[in-house]
């Protein structure tokens, strides 16, 4: 609709809600004089044009030459006239799905927003002293998990006759590099890499979990913990590469500060943390370009092609294409839209921490991604007020453990250098938005000492940049490891958790993960010549090391190693209700090719 050009761009608003009124005394604050504000009751008058029941509706923005907006774009394109603020206007304009995901989200709030209104009495400060406790425990559990799950794998992933050797990538490390070793690539395992010492270190793991758990020296014990993981990150290589290890190292950090003292700067670096985590996640899909996101039928073939699906994915992959892209749909909008609610009032934040929640709960039931989806669910639960959790036991009289929290969860004045985390935390913000801008405007140029300072933190993988799945993998190539004696016949290795036999039902793994098995997913995708720790693995089952044996679910040469070993590609499909009653098979597959020729360790070749 054309209007009358104005001199000032007009924003009109329902002023009898208090909601409304609350947002527009903030918008005016950034916007000062450059945008004029009414509510509708005032000025609906003055345009006949526009029905009352649009006023009623959306908020409008008319601006200077005559043009009408409503709702979300009204609201971003008032914000664009602060410098800060463009970058959403861009981005309701330039990603795809942007803007129909914003009016969405803007609909709902609008017609919720009676009850989004400030309360008129007034409300008790916000604590979290429940919260903090649980959050403290859970961050326990995860990483007593984490490094309990890689104690059974270790030796035979890193140690001296593993797949990645820890020694000799020290060692290599050693000859190429200078007294910046020890920062580039910060470890323990500097001052020994055996076996033992690897076994250790995950013990430590273990250890100093249970400590935490029990809420024995939490600070100090979040601090070993920390520099544990760190330790492993920094040598195996692909093994503990993955998003979660990242963001395991960075909640971890941030959970040290938060247990020497519940700051409230920490705390928003939390908040910040996870606005980042499923935020980025969701702008990654849509940046990348692929037509699957962009189309919104990514998820027709996620469940199938994931790492390690489980039994339910195999039935969410039956599910028709219409309720894929609805599902699609919805992921968008919790990925884009959650993050904005949690960083809003107690109501809006609730909503956004249950989006949030309950799509990692759908996530976890439908994929094995180790500890990942816990651990963000930790993070939503940290942000839920004492108040919440009182009035769940008010609701439920013989609910009496919030309480209890609460009485337990006093927090003890320590002396300490409080000063220490304002500096710090505005390293850590000043990072981590470096990463997020990257996401949303490449183009942007930044300091070069800002560069410089991400650059310096890069070996500690505690302020990282996140985005899972950007482009969704259309097919399934799966690697089928086999060993020979005499080059003709030929048997296959069985993985414990990764497709193999086609009758084998799809397993729930996570919190565990088999990171074998993870890795040999990453490399189906790409050459042989890509993964050189794949013919290590291969050298190791030529030796027999039964170190990397005990890796897999089965020895087809349990007397003597094979004299040769080669790798074959199979596309791999999940089959449909009629296959799976008809065969009992929950997969089927298609020969593709040679993925490793045949090889043999030298002393062996005829």
């Amino acid at each position: 609709m054309q209007l009358k050009p104005r001199e000032k761009p007009l924003f009109i608003y329902d002023g009898d809600c208090g909601f409304c009124r609350r947002w527009i005394a903030r918008w005016q604050a950034l916007t000062k004089d450059q945008i004029e504000y009414a509510p509708y009751q005032e000025t609906a008058a003055q345009f006949p044009e526009i029905p009352e029941e649009q006023f009623q509706a959306s908020v409008k923005l008319i601006d200077t030459d005559g043009q009408l907006f409503s709702g979300a774009e009204a609201i971003v394109r008032t914000l664009a006239h602060v410098p800060e603020k463009r970058w959403l206007l861009r981005l309701y304009k330039e990603l795809p799905a942007a803007a129909p995901i914003a009016e969405w989200g803007y609909r709902i709030i609008a017609r919720h927003r009676a009850r989004l209104s400030p309360p008129r009495c007034p409300t008790p400060p916000e604590t979290y002293s429940v919260s903090r406790w649980i959050f403290l425990r859970a961050m326990g559990l995860i990483y007593l998990i984490a490094f309990a799950s890689l104690w059974v794998q270790v030796e035979g992933l890193l140690g001296p006759h593993g797949i990645a050797p820890v020694h000799d990538f020290l060692e290599l490390l050693r000859r190429q590099m200078g007294p910046e070793r020890y920062w580039l690539v910060p470890t323990v395992f500097w001052l020994n890499a055996g076996s033992l010492a690897l076994r250790l270190v995950c013990a430590g793991g273990v250890f100093f979990s249970l400590l935490l758990i029990a809420r024995i020296a939490p600070a100090a014990s979040l601090i070993f913990l920390w520099a544990l993981y760190l330790s492993l990150s920094s040598v195996a290589q692909e093994f503990l590469n993955f998003q979660w290890d990242a963001l395991l190292l960075e909640t971890g950090l941030l959970s040290i500060f938060f247990a020497l003292a519940p700051s409230r700067i920490v705390l928003w670096l939390l908040r910040w943390l996870l606005f980042r985590l499923i935020f980025s996640s969701g702008v990654v899909k849509l940046a990348s370009g692929d037509p699957t996101w962009a189309n919104l039928t990514a998820l027709t073939f996620h469940y199938q092609t994931q790492p390690l699906p489980t039994w339910i994915g195999w039935t969410a992959h039956q599910l028709p294409v219409w309720f894929q892209k609805f599902s699609c749909g919805v992921m968008f909008a919790v990925e884009l839209g959650a993050p904005w609610l949690i960083l809003g009032g107690r109501r809006l934040r609730r909503i956004g921490l249950a989006a949030i929640a309950a799509l990692q709960g759908l996530i976890l039931l439908t994929g094995n991604y180790c500890f990942f989806n816990w651990l963000t669910i930790a993070l939503c639960l940290l942000f839920i007020e004492d108040a919440a959790w009182l009035r769940l036991e008010e609701a439920a009289p013989f609910v009496s453990w919030p309480r209890w929290f609460q009485e337990r969860a006093a927090v003890k004045k320590r002396r300490w250098p409080g000063w220490i985390i304002p500096p710090a935390a505005a390293v850590i913000f000043l990072v981590s938005s470096f990463h997020l801008f990257g996401l949303l405007r490449r183009d942007i140029e930044w300091p070069a000492a800002v560069s410089g300072l991400s650059n310096l933190l890069a070996p500690y993988r505690s302020v990282n940049s996140y985005g899972l799945f950007a482009v969704m993998t259309t097919s399934r190539p799966e690697i089928i490891v086999e060993g020979s004696r005499d080059g003709i016949t030929w048997l296959p290795y069985e993985f414990k958790y990764k497709p193999g036999e086609l009758k084998r039902k799809p397993a729930f793994v996570a919190p565990y993960q088999p990171r074998l098995d993870w890795q040999l997913w990453f490399a189906a995708l790409s050459r042989v010549q890509d993964n050189p720790w794949f013919l290590s693995f291969c050298v190791r089952l030529l030796e027999g090391s039964p170190q990397v044996l005990a890796l897999l679910k089965t020895n087809p040469f349990p007397e003597k190693p094979p004299r040769y070993i080669r790798a074959v590609l199979y596309d791999y499909r999940f089959t449909d209700l009629s296959g799976r009653r008809a065969t009992g098979q929950w997969w089927r597959r298609e020969f593709k090719g040679v993925y490793c020729p045949v090889l043999s360790l030298r002393s062996e070749t005829p």
